[in-house]
């Protein structure tokens, strides 16, 4: 019984980190936070998935150097 409960939370990540994936693909050109949900659903998918842990990091170093960028960019001014 325990272990039917944990493969039904296992479907459960990956059935909404996929459709949260898939969500914020297409919020990437309709109006609504895009990225965030593409963040939260490769969020998801990182507990059971090693691709998706190293596309989340990839995605994190990303928006950690564009923040950088900006923030150089604003001392300069």
């Amino acid at each position: 019984m325990v272990e039917t409960l944990r493969q039904a939370k296992r479907v459960i990540r990956i059935v909404v980190g996929f459709t949260l994936l898939i969500l914020g693909v297409f919020l990437l050109v309709l109006p609504g936070p895009g990225w965030l949900t593409i963040f939260l659903g490769l969020a998801l998918l990182a507990a059971e998935f090693a691709w998706a842990r190293r596309l989340l990091d990839r995605l994190k170093n990303t928006a950690r150097y564009a923040k950088d960028k900006v923030q150089a960019r604003g001392r300069q001014a």
